[in-house]
């Protein structure tokens, strides 16, 4: 019973990464309108993709490393 409970809480905190994966998908949607419209900003674009990204993934990757830890720790 106490091994299905430690899967069950690491699916439950894997739910995270689906609104990583939307937000990466709106984040990168809205990137790519910004420079279609304005080319020449794509320095400033840039610096503001990269930063929703790497938060957007930070968000990802604590929600694996908490499932993680769920499976692999003690009792």
């Amino acid at each position: 019973m106490e091994g299905s409970v430690k899967l069950l809480g690491a699916g439950i905190a894997m739910v995270g990464s689906l609104g990583a994966g939307i937000g990466l998908g709106l984040i990168f949607a809205a990137w790519l309108n910004a420079l279609a419209r304005n080319p020449s900003a794509e320095g400033k674009f840039r610096q503001v993709g990269v930063f929703g990204f790497a938060v957007t993934e930070l968000v990802l990757l604590m929600c694996f490393v908490i499932a993680i830890m769920l499976m692999y720790t003690g009792k």
